[in-house]
């Protein structure tokens, strides 16, 4: 055979060709074909770990060999419904719900702001604002809201050179709120908390408030309605799903956060310190897989609520 007569290459772009022609007739195996891999991930490791963590929950120490007994039981959930695990629980959603509201309050009305009155390089500035704190790493964040509120720090300082010192002190002085400083005492956690996740809560609902038209604004106008009225029945039902997917941010967030209050706040333990301390120090891996479980079935049921209520139907 001539060398004239044996089969040439396909060029690389007829391949190419041949399977777009291909995909094109057979539209429902590319679609499969792009999403094997992010569900394979999503299957495997997400999922997959999430079924492994509530596997371990229903296991159990061996109190004479501290090893796991892997026979299922509800033990590791009785114990974690003793008292001292009820209070991490209920101290834990207090400090949660308590800092998504406030962080709801604080970001309405910037983002009111930024949504009906920020233009050109304003509206820019506004972004840069709200995300510089991001730009930094959490734990130099972290450190610092430490220093500012510890008893020798800038905040102290203020409050002395202002007279507030008598103020501060009642304040510290309120049972479970206060303590010896800022630095130390829930009131400081809870700051920090506010901080730290209040870029979450003002971009969700900025992003809501973009989308309320101008013109139901001026009709509820036009027909009577006062400004009150009008943010009771047009504006706040409008932006709710910007609220609602905020606190899903800071709720979360902060339920599960263990190194906030570790640096910032009292010896008493949240969720996440819990987690930490008995799958490390105290070896009961049952026992914080128990307390993970936790966070999940509280957001579960919060965003079963909030889809009930309506709050997913504007997104």
């Amino acid at each position: 055979m001539s060398a004239s007569a044996l089969p040439l290459p396909m060029p690389r772009d007829g391949i190419l060709r041949r399977l777009s022609d291909f995909f094109l007739r057979h539209q429902r195996l590319l679609l499969v074909v792009l999403l094997a891999p992010p569900m394979l991930w999503i299957g495997v490791v997400y999922i997959g770990s999430l079924f492994a963590l509530l596997a371990q929950s229903f296991f159990s120490i061996d109190e004479f060999t501290g090893l796991i007994d892997r026979r299922f039981t509800l033990k590791t959930y009785g114990e974690l419904l003793q008292g001292a695990n009820i209070d991490i629980i209920v101290r834990s959603v207090l400090m949660a719900a308590s800092v998504t509201l406030t962080a709801a309050i604080i970001a309405f009305p910037i983002a009111y702001f930024a949504a009906r009155y920020a233009r050109g390089r304003i509206k820019a500035l506004f972004y840069i604002a709200v995300t510089l704190p991001l730009w930094s790493s959490y734990l130099v964040r972290v450190y610092s809201w430490k220093l500012i509120l510890a008893r020798e720090g800038i905040l102290n300082w203020f409050v002395e050179r202002t007279g507030l010192t008598p103020v501060l002190d009642l304040v510290l002085s309120i049972p479970i709120v206060g303590g010896p400083s800022l630095s130390i005492s829930y009131l400081g956690t809870y700051l920090v908390f506010v901080y730290l996740w209040l870029p979450y809560m003002i971009l969700p609902v900025q992003a809501a408030l973009e989308r309320v038209p101008r013109s139901l604004i001026e009709a509820s106008g036009d027909l009577g309605a006062n400004p009150r009225q009008t943010f009771r029945t047009v504006i706040l039902p409008l932006a709710l799903p910007g609220i609602v997917a905020g606190s899903i941010f800071t709720f979360s967030l902060t339920l599960g956060d263990y190194i906030t209050p570790t640096i910032v706040g009292t010896s008493s333990l949240f969720l996440g310190q819990a987690v930490y301390t008995h799958q490390g120090t105290a070896g009961n891996i049952p026992l914080a897989a128990a307390f993970t479980v936790v966070p999940i079935v509280i957001m579960g049921i919060y965003l079963w609520l909030a889809k009930r209520m309506g709050a997913f139907d504007a997104l």
